[in-house]
């Protein structure tokens, strides 16, 4: 099942896309916008799936290129999902190098909101996003994301300090 935009269309992840979120958060360019920057190994991934998306903590698509036969190229997902509360953290990457600039994480990211609010009932999403990450930030905004915080100096897996910013949506 897909839900339809223009240019893309998302669909749930499935096992089956292990092997592409492997080498997507192993990208250097998507590893960089992590708190976690350690290699992203397939089994990384499975525990990922049983612990968090088997259990429902999080719901998680894989955004697909509408003109190019629904070809893969990135994925967005919630996390940390609170039924009680109605609340999730938001997250979006575009794994395939060539799918940058294109729209493609602006358009899913209206798709997977929506969905968040008509689909899981959910009220409010969170995101962090490094203050280094323009694109990211213009996108979110664009979604209708507003900035709640600024965290500094934020450490990475991998040592590295950035600061933060916190930024919500209500649904």
């Amino acid at each position: 099942m897909y839900i339809i935009g223009d240019k893309v269309n998302i669909r749930l992840m499935t096992s089956d896309d292990t092997d592409l979120i492997v080498k997507w958060r192993n990208n250097e360019r998507v590893r960089g916008n992590f708190v976690y920057r350690e290699v992203f190994t397939r089994q990384t991934h499975e525990n990922w799936i049983e612990t968090k998306v088997n259990t429902g903590e999080v719901v998680q698509f894989i955004i697909c290129e509408k003109d190019n036969h629904n070809r893969p190229v990135g994925s967005v997902y919630f996390r940390d999902i609170d039924k009680d509360a109605k609340t999730a953290e938001y997250g979006i990457f575009i794994g395939e190098d060539d799918a940058i600039g294109k729209g493609y994480g602006n358009e899913a990211a209206i798709l997977a909101t929506d969905y968040a609010r008509d689909k899981m009932g959910l009220k409010k999403l969170i995101l962090r996003v490094f203050t280094t990450n323009e694109a990211a930030i213009k996108s979110y905004k664009h979604a209708g994301f507003s900035e709640t915080e600024i965290v500094p100096l934020v450490e990475c897996s991998d040592g590295q300090k950035s600061d933060m910013i916190l930024m919500e949506k209500m649904l």
